[in-house]
């Protein structure tokens, strides 16, 4: 029986075996803010899951959404890195 798999390794190469490049890691560095606030917006949600909301569990909530908001009003108003990722 002949084989036929594949003979050329980037053919059957696995696209999760790279490495990041620089451009995609600017990209994360560059959106770390807000990531790190949806982060915090989701701890908060998630402690509230099994429980009522007290008033300071209502605070955290608001502080964490008007975080997320901020961040993303930051990122609007900078000039974003000109980068090869999604192009």
């Amino acid at each position: 029986m002949k084989h036929i798999g594949a003979l050329q390794a980037v053919v059957t190469a696995d696209l999760s075996d790279r490495e990041p490049t620089a451009a995609e890691l600017d990209a994360i560095a560059y959106e770390t803010p807000l990531i790190e606030a949806e982060v915090e917006l989701l701890d908060v949600r998630i402690s509230l899951l099994d429980r009522p909301a007290s008033e300071l569990d209502a605070r955290r909530l608001r502080r964490a959404r008007r975080k997320v908001l901020a961040a993303r009003l930051e990122l609007t108003n900078q000039v974003a890195p000109v980068t090869g990722v999604g192009a």
